[in-house]
């Protein structure tokens, strides 16, 4: 993704409404998180965390999974989604969507702390 920076700062501009979120350089794209936890990747286009509790309103609302191709093998869904069509329009119309996908990395960062904590 590199000279892309024009992308990205639309993205955070986007998501400023979150408070201050914050990108990292992975895979050839980003990882934005806010408060240590990570909500979402951005590559050509914004993914948002879904979990169990999110996915369906993601799903009902045309949403559209992130996929990658393993050499060889099936299709790998990830629990990140695109927003809805019209959802990048203005921070307005993103914000409820983002704050579904912080609130999901948040669950998760909980989750995994239980259960590290049990061993």
């Amino acid at each position: 993704m590199k000279g892309s920076n024009a992308h990205l700062e639309r993205a955070l501009a986007l998501l400023l409404p979150l408070g201050p979120v914050q990108a990292r350089a992975m895979f050839g794209g980003h990882g934005l998180y806010l408060e240590g936890v990570m909500f979402a990747l951005l590559g050509p286009e914004l993914h948002l965390k879904v979990d169990d509790e999110t996915r369906p309103r993601f799903a009902a609302a045309d949403g559209v999974p992130f996929t990658y191709q393993r050499e060889g093998r099936r299709p790998v869904e990830m629990s990140f989604w695109k927003p809805p069509p019209g959802a990048l329009a203005d921070s307005e119309a993103l914000l409820p969507w983002a704050e579904l996908a912080v609130a999901a990395a948040r669950r998760a960062k909980a989750k995994k702390a239980a259960k590290k904590a049990r061993w």
